[in-house]
């Protein structure tokens, strides 16, 4: 008895750390006597980066024109879908803006930043939010586009979301003021939403701002009727409805997609063998208890699908998989591209300096930043290339900016901002930056102030795109 005794003697013993304490500092969590004040340390950045500064648009020297931007983002794409993506560009001001994540990224590197880092979407214009389903299938609002993900300053998310904000609201035909408004309110719901983050216990600001709670927060009740709409659409969005609308049966009892020409295509059998056994490397990247799931589902077709305007000509395929009953799931596998933002970080100090795989820097850019993901989220490599994967349809539904009336714009401005400052809140603490805004709507003032000044740019640039386009410079297809 005498070992056990000692030994459980030792266990009760005191832990001496650096300074004696019982418990010594442990790696990855936060000291028990913090150092300083993490709100104070963000009020102190408005000496350095004033908050009316955000206000300014300088544009860099040597900023290519409109044309030449799209042409260099066309790079690698696949060459003969491009005209497609052009066309979209030059829809509207709002659609260039969606295409011209990087060519923003260029202009907003030489503008303020406090140098405070998080998790951004990299694309967070007003589009890019929207509904989907959770593993129970209950709808959850949210981000829901990473391709751009990557680590920097949170100021480049909310100045693209209050741009995008405002020439919504003009291509809806609001006055201007009410588009200004609007990127106001987001800049405003943005700061308040992170001020009530920095308040409330770490777990409860994680998991913060649920459907239920989001309109009333954000005083946001003309979308309600809207949200609805868009909910009861999203519900019938799924993989069984895309399959009936998109394959056949086949003489073996399975199916097999039917080309729906340009925007879906089945491929070779050499590139369907090779997308198919490509997801052999994904289920080494999905969560181990999933793989049970997928392992009752048999692949059997995979087809070519064009995606939406920013990644358009990216490579992306979309899988059938149909269980023993005969029932589908979708599966998209997807070109995952280097950031548009990744040339412009490293001179503001974000860099990452360990090389990365595309597919998997997008999946867990994404499992940063929203409350609940896909459950089967993951990456593989396809001929060399990265992709990631996810559910194709599953309950996706999205609110068309666009669309919306005068009174619902800057609605929209505030829930989104609000979902912005909780999906950043994830990687950055918020005490810092909610010390950084403070309680005045100085900051939503010049964040306002920049986005209709760059709106205007952004008009003027997919001006010159209309133009090129018309002259025959650059090749655009329309209606697709």
């Amino acid at each position: 008895m005498g070992e056990v005794d000692g030994a459980v003697a030792d266990l009760r013993a005191p832990v001496a750390g650096e300074q004696g304490e019982r418990i010594p500092p442990v790696p990855g969590f936060a000291p028990r006597l913090p150092e300083g004040s993490p709100r104070a340390e963000g009020k102190a950045l408005r000496a350095r980066v004033p908050r009316a500064s955000h206000g300014s648009m300088v544009l860099p020297e040597g900023r290519p024109d409109a044309v030449r931007a799209v042409e260099e983002s066309n790079q690698g794409r696949v060459p003969e879908l491009t005209p497609i993506r052009v066309g979209r560009m030059a829809a509207t001001p709002f659609s260039f803006l969606r295409g011209a994540a990087g060519l923003m990224a260029h202009d907003l590197q030489g503008t303020p930043v406090t140098g405070i880092g998080a998790q951004i979407c990299g694309d967070a214009h007003a589009a890019n939010f929207g509904l989907y389903g959770d593993a129970r299938n209950r709808l959850v609002i949210d981000l829901n586009d990473f391709d751009e993900t990557e680590f920097g300053p949170w100021e480049w998310d909310l100045k693209r979301l209050a741009t995008s904000l405002v020439l919504a609201g003009r291509v809806a035909g609001a006055a201007e003021d009410v588009c200004r408004e609007a990127a106001l309110d987001a800049a405003g719901a943005y700061r308040r939403t992170m001020r009530l983050l920095a308040k409330l216990p770490v777990l409860d600001a994680w998991n913060a701002i649920a459907d239920e709670e989001l309109v009333s927060h954000t005083d946001s009740r003309d979308l309600q009727g809207t949200l609805e709409r868009v909910a009861e659409k999203a519900r019938n969005n799924t993989s069984a409805r895309f399959a009936a609308k998109s394959t056949e049966p086949t003489e073996d009892g399975g199916r097999r997609f039917v080309d729906a020409l340009p925007v879906l295509r089945r491929v070779g059998d050499a590139e369907a063998a090779a997308v198919a056994l490509a997801l052999g490397e994904y289920l080494r990247t999905v969560q181990e208890d999933r793989l049970p799931l997928l392992s009752r589902y048999a692949i059997h077709d995979v087809a070519f699908r064009v995606v939406g305007t920013g990644s358009v000509g990216t490579r992306s395929y979309v899988v059938l998989l149909l269980d023993h009953r005969g029932e589908p799931l979708v599966l998209q596998v997807k070109e995952a591209r280097p950031s548009a933002l990744l040339p412009y970080l490293p001179g503001l100090g974000f860099e990452n300096p360990e090389p990365v795989h595309e597919g998997r820097r997008v999946v867990r850019g994404q499992k940063r930043m929203q409350v609940v993901s896909d459950i089967l989220l993951g990456w593989t490599t396809v001929q060399g290339r990265p992709f990631q994967v996810r559910q194709f349809r599953n309950r996706k539904g999205s609110v068309d900016p666009t669309a919306l009336s005068s009174n619902q714009v800057d609605d929209y401005g505030r829930m989104t901002g609000a979902l912005l400052a909780r999906a950043h809140s994830h990687s950055v603490d918020p005490r810092l930056i909610a010390g950084y805004c403070g309680k005045s709507d100085e900051f939503d003032e010049a964040v306002a102030t920049f986005a209709v000044a760059y709106a205007d740019r952004t008009e003027a640039d997919h001006a010159d795109l209309v133009a090129a386009v018309k002259a025959g410079r650059i090749a655009a297809e329309t209606g697709v």
